[in-house]
């Protein structure tokens, strides 16, 4: 089985020609030009390249998208812009995630985002994110940007076969989940660090009965060791990070 997943891990990267989809330099002039978007937002394109991201994942305008364990919504408007007003875009976080002092910030975060319909095509969805409520086959696309690594901390041991499955359940025959995270290694416990081992993570898609088709270098660090937690001085935000695209094939 090692020897199986390093093989399909090494022939990924020549798979990573985009999808067809909106033009990357086009998206991130809307996204820079923007009056209403938060200018922190913009402060973090550079490190977060956001419209070659959703390029490379093949987002279209018109579809039906997911941002899942979207906090304030960095992604979710990235997304807006992307599938533009003929386009769906559902902003995900669990009730919990909203309560208490810093869930109270995300929630007013939220809101000034969302105020006066400056979102048209967004609309909030507050359930968790292995019980999403929506329709079997609805969803073009589902994106879970550095969180999936949360899934191995949790209590729960089926917590990342729950939540793929799900994934699976919403996402069209053919639809896209794209896995943006922290890259992690062994010897490096990922857990405590908050990072996540991407042949493990390719490893559980796969066992999910979903295709990981390739993998991207847009958001590598090679100066990143992965032997630091994430947000250590001068780490934070340029961390060494993979972005898988996951297929649904049937």
């Amino acid at each position: 089985m090692k020897k199986i997943l390093i093989a399909l891990l090494t022939t990924l990267p020549v798979l990573c020609a985009p999808l067809q989809a909106q033009d990357s330099a086009a998206l991130q002039a809307l996204l820079t030009n923007d009056a209403g978007r938060p200018d922190a937002d913009k402060a973090r394109d550079a490190g977060r390249r956001p419209a070659e991201v959703l390029s490379f994942l093949g987002v279209q305008s018109g579809q039906t998208v997911v941002d899942l364990i979207a906090a304030a919504g960095y992604y979710t408007e990235v997304l807006s812009h992307a599938v533009g007003p003929s386009g769906k875009v559902y902003m995900q976080n669990s009730a919990a995630s909203l309560t208490g002092e810093r869930g109270e910030r995300t929630a007013a975060a939220i809101e000034s985002r969302l105020a006066n319909g400056r979102l048209a095509n967004v609309e909030r969805l507050t359930r968790d994110p292995d019980d999403l409520g929506l329709p079997d086959n609805s969803v073009d696309t589902i994106i879970i940007a550095l969180e999936f690594h949360e899934l191995y901390r949790s209590d729960n041991p089926n917590a990342v076969a729950e939540f793929l499955a799900e994934t699976r359940r919403v996402l069209k025959p053919g639809g896209v989940l794209g896995i943006i995270e922290h890259a992690g290694s062994a010897p490096f416990d990922p857990g405590p660090l908050h990072r996540a081992i991407e042949s493990q993570v390719v490893a559980d898609v796969q066992a999910a009965g979903m295709f990981a088709s390739a993998s991207s270098s847009i958001l590598r660090n090679p100066d990143d060791d992965r032997s630091a937690g994430v947000f250590a001085p001068g780490l934070r935000g340029a961390t060494d990070r993979f972005v898988l695209r996951v297929i649904k094939t049937k």
